[in-house]
């Protein structure tokens, strides 16, 4: 069997906590979000399952011939891994998959050679800049970045021995507010070169800080 690597108990159980908690945390929100409810949260622990097994094989994500996985996280969180789900949202996964390859300025494409190009940072510097690029219009998906870009945080993260990102009702307000931000920031604006490395570094800052053991079960 495969060795787990994420304490998935410990994050589902914190995830299950934001929800029971989110009316209040949505108040408190720059943006107000819609409402976190049970299938949501059971989609999530589908993902963070999925990047679980990824973690346990030797693979390198951000490799040519893996980028589909980046398509298998997004489906995960928005349509679960319930195979009835998934056909029923043929037409939108096949939506997603054309502006995931080829949406120019924002595909797939620029993140992985914006993620070659930074190697050498820190990973939580790099971890910052991958959801950045995912997030930042043109988004990478139709819909879930935000959710996907989490899990993506947590595969590069993990990968490299460091807990996995997960959300929780006290770091809440602190992820949410700025990925707002993000969304409203353009690739390669005016906007985007005096605001994203400001929020590179409050994002890379933020997850060094969040970084908590009980989610990793393996180093």
């Amino acid at each position: 069997m495969p060795r787990q690597v994420l304490n998935l108990d410990a994050i589902e159980a914190s995830l299950r906590n934001v929800q029971a908690q989110f009316p209040q945390i949505n108040k408190s929100l720059r943006s107000r979000r819609d409402s976190l409810d049970p299938g949501i949260v059971a989609n999530m622990m589908a993902g963070y399952r999925f990047v679980d097994s990824l973690l346990a094989r030797p693979l390198d994500l951000f490799a040519m011939g893996n980028l589909k996985l980046f398509l298998e996280m997004n489906a995960l969180v928005l349509f679960g891994s319930g195979e009835g789900a998934q056909a029923g949202a043929a037409f939108q996964l096949a939506a997603t998959e054309q502006r995931f390859y080829d949406q120019e300025g924002g595909g797939i494409r620029g993140v992985v050679e914006w993620y070659n190009l930074h190697r050498a940072n820190s990973v939580w510097r790099r971890t910052a800049g991958v959801y950045i690029s995912i997030l930042s219009e043109p988004q990478l998906f139709i819909e879930g970045n935000h959710r996907t870009g989490a899990l993506v945080m947590s595969y590069i993260l993990a990968r490299e021995g460091r807990p996995p990102f997960v959300l929780t009702a006290e770091n809440a307000k602190a992820y949410l507010d700025p990925s707002t931000l993000i969304t409203e920031t353009r690739k390669h604006s005016l906007v985007a070169l005096f605001r994203i490395p400001k929020i590179k570094r409050y994002f890379a800052k933020f997850l060094k800080e969040q970084a908590d053991p009980k989610y990793l079960i393996a180093l």
